[in-house]
């Protein structure tokens, strides 16, 4: 297993009940799995149990989580530890996780997570005493295109670097996250300049005869 953080004793609940909405939810996951493979839905009832638990997943989580998928507990916890995603110990309201992996290391990464450091005092696993920040040193996300990337609960921020993450945690501060997407006004994966092809579908910009003639067609109703 991996050294993901488990929460001490004082922070694990005694107990752990599925809500109503969750019941629901167990019984649409479970019926996509035929008889006798229902551990398949491991993944989504963890997701499930972090997301009903204040994004952490606690021991007797683990636990209803097994029982119900008649598994050993070592089992689910297994996959709890192999994948960041799952948080098995309290996170911050404003839960960061950082990929430093080379796309975003490459395009600086490291002024991220400085800022990160200076403005907020968290390394690694840390949490902030107020229980507002958490941050988590992840692999990648996936967006390389739009590096550095920092991911906030579930949203991500592209284009990350000293002074756009700094603007990025005052305004989580302030209860006010910003639109996601590029903290540099970039549009998708689109030049930092603006777009360089596709500007417009004007037939003096150069689209097709075919393509002009199929818009025109659509446009008076043609089949």
């Amino acid at each position: 297993m991996s050294s993901k953080p488990i929460a001490d004793d004082k922070d694990q609940p005694a107990s752990f009940t599925w809500t109503a909405a969750s019941e629901k939810q167990i019984a649409a996951i479970l019926a996509k799995y035929p008889a006798g493979r229902q551990a398949s839905a491991v993944l989504p009832l963890l997701d499930l149990a972090q997301r009903q638990h204040d994004n952490w997943i606690p021991l007797a989580a683990i636990d209803a989580i097994a029982a119900r998928l008649d598994m050993a507990r070592i089992r689910v916890l297994e996959v709890a530890t192999f994948y960041t995603m799952y948080n098995l110990a309290p996170v911050g309201k404003w839960f960061l996780q950082a990929c430093t992996t080379t796309p975003c290391w490459l395009r600086g990464s490291d002024q991220m997570m400085r800022c990160i450091k200076d403005k907020l005092g968290l390394d690694n696993h840390g949490r902030t005493a107020d229980g507002q920040f958490s941050l988590l040193e992840v692999e990648c996300l996936g967006a390389c295109v739009n590096a550095p990337i920092l991911q906030v609960n579930d949203d991500f921020y592209e284009d990350m670097d000293y002074e756009t993450t700094a603007t990025l945690i005052d305004a989580l501060k302030r209860g006010e996250p910003p639109v996601v997407g590029s903290m540099k006004g970039r549009q998708t994966s689109q030049s930092i300049a603006g777009p360089t092809s596709l500007e417009s579908l004007k037939k003096s910009d150069g689209v097709p005869v075919w393509f002009a003639g199929q818009k025109a067609a659509a446009a008076g109703g043609d089949d």
